[in-house]
């Protein structure tokens, strides 16, 4: 992986993945394709690199600001050892968090904020009611790559306050049809630890049209820690004991007089669901008086009665359309539609309860499951020109993105609303003009996001008092800015500096399932408290502001030879940030909307020392401050300073990732790779003027060091045997976000495990 300058509020759309696919299709293959291939592994020709985000072709090193581009090469080794889709941006990307080793990428931040995630370009999840589950929508044995545009970026417009990870799928590269057999078998050496996988990809080149296929069912066993103890059940949902199947198909035509114009439409339906074979059982962290003995969470085999499997089920359809040949410059038209469904694991907390529903559970309580419903469609017509008014390295993209969004959320057993429906549709036109002034580099941008969210009348559950509240509209209109500069100072040497704002929504399903009753003794609840003046959706504005974050960032790269490094240093600012608190009633997640400001400094360097040998390495460190209090509804005081620190639900600790790789003959490399997280104590207090009320926060955190092994060896005629062992020091740890308090909120990690892997190509 290399951190390379890329687009800081350049503008990504799924129009990209069809710029690239042409500039693949229209570009002439070198002779000894297969020779070519070996050697992208060994280096990366920047020069050559194109940057889909930014929606044409374009050189990266003429985009100020940084992208981590993931290779298939990266995303292959990372596959050896596990199948979890976000463990090779967590080995290769400097500020991505920690992987949840589940269903659920709760925690999972870049650079301490919330990413929009794209897969080629059409939005996973839904901004309305952000789940958490969005990392998990497709098998990445059909993903090429992987861009991450770091910070927040306009491109997008809403969802992209925290930056972009967009997976790009595989496009065919030889002329003919090309077959790749893949089979996978997974072991820990317990009975139940066994999973495997078999996938099939055909891919077909000819002429002027080109297609991929792609099948995959995984069966995954059960996970076992460092202990031998199995791992629990995620709350979230757990990749454990469970099945996935993926279906992916894209076609694409080039046609016109010139091949100028192309069409493509790709399909792709993902489903991941759990077998429901175990129950969790919990564990307990340390507390003296209460857990002297501390264990994390683990499994036992049964089933909860009447409760039905988590899962993940994500289609789209994206439709492509380009004219390299329009009005002098080159016009995309982007349409999708994305339907997605998640369902999470049972729980029978006191959210759940109902006295006037009958107990399901044989313990004598309510058991129920959540479920969030989404889907979305888009048009993104988009227009890029080149020597803009004659003037050589002046180039304008300009265009217009709609999206309407609608989510809602349920109690899936009991049939009760828990969130009710929303919509959101917005229409948001930009522009962006870059000009190359000899060594230089200049470019800045504008985007109009013009939003409107509509929710209709809902009651809320028992729990929150039964409470009628009335719906309405609420409207987001926001200018956003980007500019920046680079200087490539020498063929090896240069430098950047760019100002770049995101735009999202906070996840606007929590406080509005939130509404309850004020917390009055004379109120009639939980008979939705007649007695008070009516609830509207208007009146949890200040938690439903949209956010908004504007990012600093300058940074320096180096490329020789055989050498190459980058480092940038950033700073993250929101007047109305978005953050996780933990509730002290209900032990579950809520919005703490209260100014943020996120710092960071990032390294990532290769070394090829030989032929042989090639070391790389990543550093991260990232710290936030955000207030201790929000600013009072009622206008009595204001938010607090930031001086409270922001702790591992949304900034992971600092980061080292290294790696070595021998290529010890043409048919066979070894790798080996550890991913070490520090250990971090964080504390903060202060006093708030108003009615002098105390506030502090410690937060403390143990590090550890994973080491990871991958071996491949290729028979001539045969295929490809590899071997991929994950933990292979077999290190016991607890993931660094469930060492903070929190329902259920204690689990380890995965123990060493061992994955045996045959590829086939023909």
């Amino acid at each position: 992986m290399k951190q390379v300058p890329a687009a800081f509020g350049v503008f990504l759309l799924a129009a990209a993945v069809s710029a690239s696919v042409q500039a693949q299709q229209n570009t002439p293959l070198p002779q000894d394709a297969a020779s070519e291939q070996e050697r992208a592994k060994d280096a990366v020709d920047l020069d050559q690199v194109i940057v889909t985000g930014v929606r044409s072709a374009k050189s990266v090193d003429k985009i100020p600001g940084a992208v981590s581009l993931v290779t298939k090469e990266e995303i292959a080794h990372t596959l050896l050892m596990t199948d979890d889709a976000t463990a090779v941006l967590a080995r290769t990307v400097p500020g991505y968090a920690e992987a949840s080793q589940a269903m659920s990428n709760s925690g999972e931040t870049l650079r301490g904020r919330v990413a929009l995630r794209l897969f080629d370009g059409v939005p996973q999840g839904s901004p309305l009611r952000d789940g958490s589950r969005n990392a998990t929508f497709t098998d990445m044995g059909i993903v090429g790559r992987v861009e991450v545009i770091n910070g927040p970026s306009a491109s997008e417009g809403i969802g992209a306050s925290g930056g972009i990870i967009n997976y790009i799928s595989a496009v065919p590269t030889k002329e003919g049809n090309e077959f790749r057999l893949l089979t996978r078998y997974s072991t820990q050496f317990k009975d139940d630890s066994a999973g495997w996988k078999v996938g099939m990809n055909f891919a077909r080149k000819q002429d002027n049209y080109d297609m991929i296929v792609g099948v995959s069912r995984i069966d995954r066993g059960m996970g076992y820690d460092a202990n031998g103890l199995r791992l629990g059940m995620n709350t979230s949902g757990s990749v454990s004991d469970s099945e996935a199947r993926n279906l992916f198909v894209k076609g694409g035509i080039n046609f016109g007089e010139d091949l100028e114009k192309r069409l493509q439409v790709s399909y792709s339906d993902f489903k991941i669901e759990g077998n429901g074979n175990y129950v969790q059982v919990d564990g307990c962290r340390y507390e003296p008086g209460w857990c002297e003995n501390p264990s994390p969470n683990t499994s036992e085999r049964g089933h909860l009665f009447g409760t039905k499997a988590e899962f993940n089920d994500f289609t789209q359809v994206n439709v492509i359309y380009t004219d390299a040949d329009f009005f002098g410059g080159t016009l995309s038209l982007n349409a999708y539609w994305a339907d997605q469904a998640m369902r999470y694991p049972a729980e029978n907390g006191s959210d759940r309860q109902d006295p006037l529903i009958p107990p399901n559970g044989p313990d004598g309580l309510i058991w129920d499951q959540s479920e969030i419903n989404s889907d979305k469609v888009g048009f993104r017509p988009s227009w890029t020109r080149g020597e803009l008014f004659g003037v050589e390295g002046l180039e304008l993209r300009t265009g217009v993105d709609w999206v309407r969004d609608k989510a809602d959320q349920r109690l899936a057993l009991t049939n009760r609303l828990w969130v009710p429906p929303m919509e959101y549709e917005s229409i948001a036109p930009y522009m962006q003009l870059s000009y190359d002034i000899g060594p230089v580099t200049l470019s800045g941008g504008f985007r109009r996001e013009d939003g409107e969210m509509k929710v209709g009348d809902y009651t809320t559950t028992w729990f929150r008092d039964r409470r009628f509240v009335q719906g309405g509209k609420l409207s987001y209109q926001e200018n956003l800015v980007n500019f920046g500069a680079i200087w490539r100072i020498t063929d090896q040497w240069s430098v950047f500096g760019a100002y770049g704002e995101g735009f999202g929504l906070p996840n606007v399903g929590i406080p509005l399932r939130n509404i309850s009753c004020p917390n009055d003794p004379d109120d009639t609840k939980p008979d939705g408290c007649p007695g008070d003046p009516p609830a509207t959706v208007d009146s949890t504005f200040q938690e439903l502001k949209a956010v908004v974050v504007d990012n600093r960032e300058i940074g320096v790269n180096w490329r020789g030879q055989r050498t190459s490094f980058s480092a940038s240093h950033y700073d993250s600012r929101s007047k109305l940030g978005s953050s996780y608190v933990i509730d002290p009633i209900t032990e579950d997640y809520t919005l703490f909307r209260a100014p943020t400001r996120i710092k960071g400094f990032e390294f990532s360097g290769d070394w090829n020392i030989n032929d042989a040998w090639k070391l790389s390495g990543v550093y991260s460190r990232i710290r936030g401050k955000t207030s201790f209090w929000t600013q009072d509804p009622e206008g009595r005081w204001d938010a607090g300073p930031l001086n409270k620190p922001i702790g591992a639900l949304d900034v992971n600790p600092d980061k080292i990732a290294l790696s070595v790789r021998w290529k010890f003959s043409e048919a066979g490399d070894a790798t080996l790779g550890s991913t070490t997280l520090l250990s971090r104590d964080l504390s903060g207090s202060d006093v708030r003027p108003y009615d002098n009320r105390e506030f502090s926060y410690e937060e403390h955190t143990t590090g550890y060091t994973l080491f990871d092994l991958g071996m491949n060896y290729r028979v001539e005629n045969v295929g490809r045997f590899s071997l991929g062992i994950e933990n292979l020091t077999n290190k016991q740890y607890i993931l660094t976000w469930s060492q903070v308090p929190g329902w259920r909120n204690y689990w380890a990690g995965r123990g060493r495990m061992y994955s045996f892997t045959y590829e086939y190509t023909f």
